[in-house]
């Protein structure tokens, strides 16, 4: 009876060799050195694991209560060899680990640009990062390249072997850009810009998708990654420019509203300003960006520089500078002296408001 249910089990197994086990098996060569660095991470930890797993089946079956055959030693206490072995080899595989955390931490830091294209080949001095802009929308991901004036939603082509430095941010709550096949995922967070820096080195389609949920629309929120010969870019450039949908603040603050299982779709005539304004938050028409309200007195900005109209300086008022108390040993705050704005209105509305209740 045992037999037969190995043998009902047979098309399991069959069924797993059909599986894409991406993470083991990447396009790219960041993903290729993070598959290594876990496989490598992986054998370390076994060195300790197996012969712990083996010795304790040893172990069970020596001294089994029906094994009147073995030893019994009741004041054994120390062995000098068999301390060494407990603690030299899980020092020596820590010490492996921690060197390999940390030149993996800063070599495949993902604001770190390329220098190799892959384990044999270097980046050519004279090459230039292929930029895109990545916004995570609810629920789909709009690609913008800004040196070709294209867009798209759920569709992204790169061409192989050539760096790609990705400038991520939200147009909403915060989300995870993850291509297993390309690099490891990294956030994208709603007025922030996050950096990723990968390479394809293998033509094909690959599935990208958000790895943090972010709400009902989270499980469709997948795109295709295109990777594609030199060629092969260039006709899908070309594609999208021919595209009958342009993309300015009006058709993105559209675009930008809760929608699922968006289909994959291209844009031409992008705003070049776009992606620093959904940046800033202030894609609204009327709006201030982050960078404007960070003025100080005198005019210089202190978050960046700034991206939209200047100022209207009638409309502000330098306060007074601010220091910390005396006797913190901190210097002065750097916001000191920073512009605000002289309508006082909602002095008269919080002093119409009743006194709170003394408790």
């Amino acid at each position: 009876m045992r037999p037969l249910k190995l043998l009902l089990l047979l098309p399991l197994l069959a069924g797993l060799g059909g599986c894409n086990f991406v993470v083991l098996d990447p396009s790219g060569h960041i993903a290729a050195q993070q598959r290594d660095l876990l496989v490598i991470s992986t054998g370390l930890m076994l060195i300790i694991i197996i012969p712990v797993m083996a010795l304790t089946v040893l172990f069970a079956w020596r001294y089994r209560h029906s094994n009147n055959a073995a030893k019994y030693e009741p004041d054994w206490d120390h062995s000098t060899m068999l301390e060494l072995v407990i603690w030299a080899a899980p020092l020596a595989i820590i010490i492996c680990l921690g060197a390999l955390t940390y030149l993996g931490t800063h070599l495949l830091d993902p604001y770190r640009p390329l220098a190799r294209i892959n384990h044999d080949q270097p980046v050519p001095a004279d090459t230039k990062p292929l930029e895109i802009e990545v916004v995570s929308l609810d629920w789909k991901w709009l690609f913008i390249y800004p040196e070709s004036g294209v867009a798209s939603v759920n569709e992204v082509a790169v061409p192989v072997d050539r760096p790609v430095r990705f400038r991520l941010t939200s147009g909403s709550v915060m989300n995870a850009f993850y291509v297993p096949a390309m690099a490891g995922m990294i956030y994208s967070m709603a007025g922030m810009e996050t950096q990723l820096h990968a390479v394809m080195n293998q033509p094909g389609e690959f599935e990208g998708f958000s790895s943090n949920y972010s709400g009902e629309g989270f499980s469709g929120m997948r795109f295709v990654m295109k990777s594609v010969d030199d060629a092969g870019f260039d006709a899908w450039i070309e594609a999208a420019r021919s595209s009958a949908r342009t993309l300015d603040r009006d058709a993105y603050l559209e675009l930008a509203k809760p929608s699922e299982k968006v289909p994959a779709e291209t844009f031409t005539n992008v705003d070049p300003s776009l992606f620093q304004a959904i940046v800033e938050q202030c894609v609204e028409p009327g709006s201030l960006c982050m960078s404007e309200w960070m003025v100080a007195d005198d005019g210089s900005p202190l978050c960046g520089p700034l991206t939209t109209a200047s100022l209207n300086e009638a409309d502000f008022t330098v306060d007074a500078p601010m220091s910390r108390p005396h006797g913190t040993g901190l210097s002065p705050v750097r916001g000191a002296g920073m512009k605000t704005p002289t309508d006082k209105s909602w002095q008269a509305t919080e002093a119409a408001l009743p006194a709170p209740t003394q408790l």
